[in-house]
């Protein structure tokens, strides 16, 4: 079994807020001209960042299903007449490369995953992978409207990000550990953002040949 431990945690539960209501809220925590620019899953995830102090991360591991959704959903609705603003949003850098380009922080490696209900699971092998001493883990969803119907868009809007590391430290405050199971199960990251935001322990297969056990101290 390996493990690495929390030392900082940050969660964004959004629910059903509105992207106009993420930019009103978050605004104080980005500059006029990038509040302007910015998605709201850019905005979420760059907040949580900042609150978890990840000021010169060498590796991050990003992970979201669905990405700018909603972004993309404001573009469409522009039509006929398509609007250039909204279609340089939903086409800009994802959530977490708005937050590091703009504050201009530089990163060694970064992993982008995409994937359903084991997204959280191969996240966190992503995680367990690296070499480095620290890694940050972070990423969310943008809730959809008329794409939630058709089953291509996040129910919730939310966003995390996490430091884990390969020693505890003085200031962990949890651990994750993983090895190889042979049983069949996932972990989406949804419900791995609730085990983050509430606390709570786990124990149980996260994606196909991985067990990750979480505590809580």
């Amino acid at each position: 079994m390996i493990e690495r431990w929390i030392q900082a945690l940050s969660v964004d539960d959004a629910g059903e807020e509105t992207p106009v209501g993420t930019r009103e809220r978050l605004r104080g925590s980005f500059s006029p001209l990038a509040v302007r620019r910015m998605t709201q899953l850019g905005m979420l995830v760059g907040a949580a960042l900042r609150e978890i102090r990840a000021d010169a991360p060498a590796v991050v591991v990003y992970a979201s299903s669905y990405g700018e959704s909603r972004a993309l959903e404001s573009y469409l609705d522009s039509f006929p007449t398509p609007s250039p603003t909204l279609f340089q949003t939903s086409i800009h850098p994802s959530g977490v490369q708005q937050a590091l380009i703009g504050r201009q922080l530089p990163v060694r490696e970064l992993y982008p995953l995409s994937g359903g209900r084991f997204l959280a699971g191969q996240a966190l092998a992503a995680v367990f992978a690296s070499d480095s001493p620290e890694v940050v883990l972070c990423g969310g969803e943008e809730r959809g409207t008329y794409m939630l119907e058709k089953g291509v868009a996040s129910d919730r809007t939310f966003a995390l990000a996490m430091t884990l590391t390969t020693s505890r430290g003085n200031d962990a405050m949890g651990s994750i550990r993983m090895e190889p199971a042979d049983a069949s199960g996932g972990l989406g990251l949804s419900d791995f953002f609730d085990l983050l935001k509430d606390r709570k322990a786990f124990d149980g297969v996260v994606a196909p040949g991985w067990r990750a056990k979480l505590e809580w101290w």
